[in-house]
C-alpha cells in the first residue's frame, strides 16, 4: 500500500512509520513538507501521490496552550483533518485519524464509560477543534476510521511515565491527581489496534482506541514506580488541591476520560490491559 503519513515528527508518528514500514510504500510529512491547514496545498500534494491510506498524526496537542491559541488550535485540529478528508475523497484516498477523550463533557459517573455515539459537550478549546475535525471529516467523506485515544505515552519525547519516574526518583514524595479516571494508552498499542483495522478492513467509522482497563493517575503513578522499585511516598490529591498547590491556571480537565473499547474489540481488535502495556514500554525504555 502507498501510504501518507502526517505530523511526521511526532511520536505517535514515529510508532505509525515503524510498523507500516515492511511491505508498503510510506510518504512521512511534517510541517515543512505539507502544511495540513493549506487546502490546496493538501489537495495537490495528494493528488499527485494519491496514497491509498493517509494516516493523520499532526494536531495541536497543548491542551492549556490551547486555551490562548483557539484560531491556530482551530487550523490544525479543525481545518486540517477537514482539508485532508477533502482531498482523500477526491482522490479515492482512506483516511485514518487520531482524535481524544476530550470532544465528551468528561463530568459522567465514573461507574460508567463513554460510547462513540455519545453526546458531545467539549469544555476545552482543545476538545472544540478536535470535534470540528471530526465533524469536517464524516461531512466530507465515508472512508474513514477515527480513533479517539486518552492519556497517550511513547518512546519519543517527554510523557507522564517519565515525568512520575523523574520526580519519585529526585523526591521523596510527590503529590497526584487522584480524581480524575481513564486508561494510560502505550502508542505502540495504539499503533498495532490502527494496523489491525486497515488489516481486518473493520467497517469504517469511529472507535474508541486506549488500553484496557481504568485507573487515575495517582493510582497510574503508583504503578510506574512500583515496577521500577523505586520508593517514594504518593500522596493522592483532588484536581483542586493540585491546581492550589502548584499555583497554577489550566484548562478543565475531565474528571472521567473512560472510554468504551467494546465496539473495536466486536470487531476482532486486541487490546490489551495498561498494566501489560506499561510493563512492556518501561522493559523496552
Amino acid at each position: 500500500m502507498k501510504i501518507l503519513i502526517t505530523g511526521g515528527n511526532g511520536m505517535l508518528a514515529k510508532e505509525v512509520r515503524e510498523k507500516f514500514a515492511e511491505g508498503n510504500e510510506l510518504t512521512v510529512t511534517d510541517v515543512a513538507e505539507l502544511d495540513i491547514t493549506d487546502e490546496k496545498a493538501v489537495m495537490d500534494f495528494v493528488s499527485n501521490l494519491k496514497p491509498d491510506y493517509i494516516i493523520n498524526c499532526a494536531a495541536f496537542t497543548a491542551v492549556d496552550k490551547a486555551e490562548d491559541c483557539y484560531e491556530l488550535a482551530d487550523k490544525i485540529n479543525g481545518d486540517g483533518p477537514t482539508n485532508l478528508a477533502k482531498a482523500a475523497k477526491a482522490n479515492g484516498s482512506k483516511l485514518v485519524h487520531i482524535s481524544t477523550d476530550y470532544v465528551f463533557g468528561g463530568d459522567l459517573d465514573i461507574s460508567k464509560d463513554f460510547k462513540e455515539d455519545d453526546e458531545k459537550a467539549p469544555v476545552t478549546v482543545y476538545g472544540k477543534t478536535k470535534l470540528h475535525g471530526e465533524q469536517g471529516i464524516e461531512q466530507n467523506m465515508e472512508e474513514y476510521y477515527i480513533f479517539r485515544t486518552a492519556w497517550l505515552y511513547g518512546i519519543g519525547g517527554n510523557n507522564f511515565v517519565k515525568t512520575m519516574t523523574k520526580l519519585g526518583t529526585n523526591r521523596d514524595e510527590i503529590n497526584v491527581v487522584s480524581d480524575q479516571h481513564g486508561s494510560p494508552t502505550y502508542a505502540k498499542d495504539l499503533t498495532q489496534m490502527i494496523y489491525q483495522a486497515i488489516e481486518k478492513q473493520i467497517p469504517y467509522g469511529i472507535y474508541h482506541a486506549t488500553n484496557q482497563g481504568y485507573t487515575t493517575w495517582y493510582d497510574f503513578t503508583k504503578e510506574i514506580l512500583a515496577e521500577q522499585g523505586i520508593e517514594c511516598k504518593v500522596n493522592p490529591v483532588t484536581t483542586e488541591q493540585y491546581i492550589e498547590m502548584m499555583k497554577i491556571t489550566q484548562a478543565k480537565r475531565p474528571f472521567n476520560s473512560q472510554l468504551s473499547k467494546d465496539k473495536l474489540i466486536a470487531q476482532g481488535i486486541e487490546v490489551p490491559e495498561w498494566k501489560d502495556a506499561l510493563r512492556r514500554y518501561l522493559e523496552e525504555i
